[in-house]
């Protein structure tokens, strides 16, 4: 037996003890912050009644039948690639106004704090190009100005992380000096939490004014070492503005380990727009939930039918994997889309928010 067989054929006997989420009671808000990972116990009956349809719906029906893609082969494989587009708000943004904001920001300067920028103000002092000649913050004052003229985005992310926090409306505002095509929307669904295979890589790119959504789907757990290949091309390509959502702590490292794994090297360190934290920072106080689903159906009043919580992934895959049944691969592709377009318009909302005209 092949050595991927054999890796695929492990992984399939281990998924009877990967659940890892606790069901917890409707409105058991306790038991839900203390768990860590849980799904009220409505979501989980509903997403098993799901399946059980499922099964019945598409029994019979072979993967190529169900899904339209391509395969695609690389150095790590082959897989297979889902390709869909959507449909994206038109959005302009003004970097200008953002600039003259920033300028208008003395706290930007190293020693200058928020009394001590109203005092300076009132003397007259309004923006950065003032203060650089001032006799105390002339030097730091003309630093902040010369990193701003420059206006390469990292290193303005880097003054205003040194300055503010990192979910500041500045730091959203330097992914606006990028063109559209540079930014990589990233969701995956995995097995479980890391050291797990990653069995579907959702990537969006804009293209002529819409989105493109590259779904690298696992037939087999094999497939895993192609499917990381092609997401860190697309990941790592020069110039890439990286958004995700909560992909700083979650799906940048995951990959990065499964990438270890295989001996594949790592994805450069393109500058990442992480759209928890600004959405944290944004509506802080004013919503019960800053998931991701949360804030489609508050903010951009998208509504999902028929979805699968991330968290019973694994047991739906596995369910395919065992039975050979597509089905249960059904709507975990749609909420990996979704996840996908859901993230891209909820960037550019808030991006026009920091830097729209």
């Amino acid at each position: 037996m092949q050595a991927e067989s054999r890796i695929a054929l492990l992984w399939q006997q281990r998924m009877d003890a990967i659940q890892e989420y606790d069901v917890v009671r409707d409105g058991n808000v306790f038991g839900a912050g203390l768990a860590g990972s849980c799904i009220f116990s409505s979501e989980y009956d509903k997403a098993r009644a799901l399946l059980g349809q499922l099964m019945a719906r598409y029994d019979g029906i072979g993967f190529d039948a169900l899904f339209t893609g391509n395969v695609v082969s690389n150095e790590g494989g082959s897989c297979m690639v889902l390709e869909s587009r959507h449909d994206l708000p038109s959005v302009v943004f003004d970097t200008g106004g953002l600039k003259q904001d920033m300028l208008s920001d003395l706290t930007l300067v190293h020693g200058v704090g928020g009394v001590s920028e109203q005092r300076l103000k009132v003397r007259g002092y309004r923006t950065i190009a003032d203060l650089a000649e001032h006799p105390k913050f002339r030097f730091a004052a003309r630093e902040v100005l010369e990193r701003l003229t420059r206006a390469d985005p990292s290193d303005v992310m880097d003054l205003i992380g040194s300055r503010h926090a990192k979910s500041h409306r500045f730091a959203l505002g330097t992914a606006g000096s990028f063109a559209p095509e540079d930014y990589v929307f990233l969701d995956i669904e995995t097995l479980g939490l890391f050291s797990r295979p990653i069995i579907l890589f959702g990537i969006g790119t804009i293209e002529q004014g819409s989105l493109i959504v590259r779904q690298y789907l696992l037939r087999d757990i094999c497939e895993e070492a192609a499917a990381l290949t092609e997401t860190a091309v697309r990941c790592g390509s020069d110039g890439a503005a990286l958004v995700t959502f909560n992909g700083k702590a979650f799906d940048l490292p995951y990959i990065q380990d499964r990438l270890a794994y295989y001996g594949l090297g790592t994805i450069p360190r393109n500058l990442h727009f992480d759209m928890l934290h600004f959405s944290r920072r944004r509506w802080k106080g004013q919503l019960a939930s800053y998931r991701l689903s949360a804030l489609e159906s508050s903010i951009l009043g998208v509504s999902r039918s028929d979805d699968v919580p991330g968290q019973m992934v694994p047991e739906f895959y596995e369910t395919y994997l065992r039975t050979n049944n597509c089905g249960p691969l059904v709507p975990i592709v749609d909420h990996n889309r979704q996840d996908v377009v859901s993230l891209a318009r909820l960037f550019l909302y808030l991006l026009e928010e920091s830097c729209g005209c």
